[in-house]
């Protein structure tokens, strides 16, 4: 059973930088793809970055590019998300999730809730202006 844990989240001022992580267990995640979504109250969930764990390809959404990046540790199975430069906008619950067959991800894909197959329980950044 894959497990994703995500912790790093907090209360922050505008400009500011939080990292978030989230650790994943359960099985072998060199084909996967990894994702980290958000979610602000009364709004849909939404893409934010993703990279593939075997190349380190990485994606991002044009809200969050030049602000926003995400790296992964094989070694300790956990994936990073760095967040500098921070707006109140940005405040929302962040997801980590987890595509079995992230090789297969291009494009709009990446954007898709669908193409993931597993979900941390999201941690919570706020941003205070």
């Amino acid at each position: 059973q894959v497990l994703l844990v995500e912790s790093g989240g907090g209360v922050v001022q505008a400009g500011g930088s939080l990292r978030l992580s989230c650790a994943a267990s359960g099985r072998t995640f060199s084909n996967y793809a990894m994702g980290w979504f958000r979610q602000a109250p009364g709004k849909e969930r939404e893409f934010v970055a993703g990279i593939r764990w075997n190349s380190g390809n990485e994606y991002y959404a044009d809200a969050v590019k030049g602000r926003f990046t995400i790296s992964r540790d094989n070694a300790k199975n956990v994936v990073y998300l760095q967040m500098n430069s921070l707006k109140p906008e940005d405040t929302a619950a962040y997801y980590c999730a987890a595509a079995k067959y992230g090789e297969f991800l291009y494009g709009t894909s990446w954007y898709l809730l669908r193409s993931y197959d597993y979900w941390g329980q999201g941690t919570q950044v706020t941003v205070s202006s």
